[in-house]
């Protein structure tokens, strides 16, 4: 080599270095923000956050080094809502993931302008969020919660549950346009099922408690709790009536059966967050929500809680277990613990999205029973599948990790990032 071309590819690799340097002191800092209708401490928001994070990480995107999230958890309540959702809008951040139809609206008032991504919302057409499915036209696109037809599934699962169930009372909240489609698909399947439906409001806990109760009252009833924003809210109480008045419930979605209740069916929430994050990641990159359709859930999942069953003195038929119409069938034997599903042999914990200790993933062919943490030791970590047990095609798995943080108000720089 010529001593002149030596001494250019020297200059060049000693420029490298301060170059690669500068460009990565010169990456841009963007902007999340999240508003929920939760409350800070609620496992199932924890979960999907997770999922959110393990996307954003799996598209490039590091907490501290290239982006910052900024959360407001708002419990449901509209006042609270609105003005989370203002002050949100006034940070003016690149983009905000607001879940379910009150959240959205919030913040659809707040900016014309700020990108939305919604993981969840029953009918964003009706609700005047975008122009269609196929082409948003405004500021906000995402997933829809459901399929309106899936809801004659929960009357069907409740029939082979308890087949003895010949009245079915379906508790709805009536200030949503979701609650009467949504009953308006169950009534129909309700005659080939020769049950009888009638409709329970919801419109706070007296209410609940008292409806209940008077459906109750008479014998061979049993629940349908389709997914909306007031059943989350209420999600305890309903679980408890449910026990105390020994009723088979099905309900919407997952958080209800870790938290004690007997049997979901519905989308799973934690891939459609899984999912918003690709959609934060083009529009972080340039693409407008405008031009990116509303997409359809992909995987449905049915979650089984066995003791409550048994407590019930329902045994769930074999059909039901194996059935191969959704993606996931999950059997829970504790009332308080999450469940999971063996995926391949891999650990889906979310955890290594946070970058602080790792999960060590599923062993096979264990003893499920012999893997139990406390219900206090499982509340204080955040790995989305907590002292978990999973039956899928007849293979038990045990679930092994170590602690791992909590998704707290606001992630990045001069943030919580995770708080134990």
């Amino acid at each position: 080599m010529k001593r002149r071309e030596f001494i250019t590819l020297l200059g060049g690799a000693a420029m490298a270095g301060p170059i690669a340097a500068r460009a990565q002191q010169a990456e841009r800092m963007r902007r999340i923000g999240m508003l929920l209708p939760a409350i800070t401490n609620d496992d199932a928001f924890q979960d999907r956050i997770g999922a959110f994070l393990q996307g954003l990480q799996e598209a490039g995107w590091s907490i501290g080094r290239n982006v910052r999230i900024e959360t407001r958890w708002a419990s449901n309540n509209p006042t609270e809502i609105r003005s989370h959702a203002a002050e949100l809008a006034a940070l003016a951040p690149d983009v905000v993931v607001a879940f379910a139809a009150s959240t959205v609206g919030a913040m659809l008032q707040a900016t014309s302008s700020v990108p939305i991504v919604f993981p969840g919302v029953a009918d964003p057409v009706a609700a005047g969020f975008v122009d269609s499915l196929a082409r948003p036209g405004r500021n906000a696109t995402g997933f829809l919660l459901f399929e309106y037809g899936m809801a004659g599934k929960l009357l069907e699962l409740l029939k082979e549950i308890a087949p003895g169930v010949l009245r079915a009372g379906v508790l709805r909240d009536p200030a949503t346009a979701s609650g009467p489609a949504q009953f308006g698909v169950i009534q129909a399947a309700a005659p080939s099922l020769r049950v009888e439906v009638s409709l329970i409001n919801m419109r706070d806990p007296p209410e609940i408690e008292q409806a209940v109760a008077a459906f109750a009252h008479s014998s061979n009833n049993g629940l349908i709790v389709p997914a909306s924003g007031s059943a989350a809210v209420h999600r305890m109480l309903i679980i408890m009536l449910a026990a105390r008045h020994r009723l088979p419930v099905i309900y919407g979605s997952r958080a209800y059966v870790t938290s004690g209740g007997l049997a979901s069916y519905g989308p799973d929430y934690v891939d459609q967050f899984r999912r918003s994050a690709s959609y934060v990641d083009r529009i972080l990159k340039g693409e407008k929500p405008a031009d990116l359709p509303v997409q359809a859930p992909t995987k449905y999942e049915l979650v089984i809680n066995l003791k409550t069953a048994k407590a019930l003195g329902l045994i769930v038929p074999q059909t039901v277990l194996a059935g191969d119409d959704v993606n996931k069938r999950e059997v829970q034997n504790e009332t308080s613990s999450p469940s999971i599903s063996a995926y391949g042999g891999r650990c889906r914990c979310a955890a290594r999205s946070f970058s602080h200790r790792e999960c060590t993933g599923l062993s096979d062919q264990t003893d499920p029973l012999d893997h139990r943490l406390s219900g206090r030791r499982r509340r204080r970590h955040g790995c989305p599948y907590r002292g978990a047990v999973a039956v899928e095609a007849a293979r038990s798995t045990r679930h092994h990790r170590k602690p791992v943080g909590r998704f707290d108000q606001h992630c990045g720089p001069g943030g919580g990032q995770l708080a134990a």
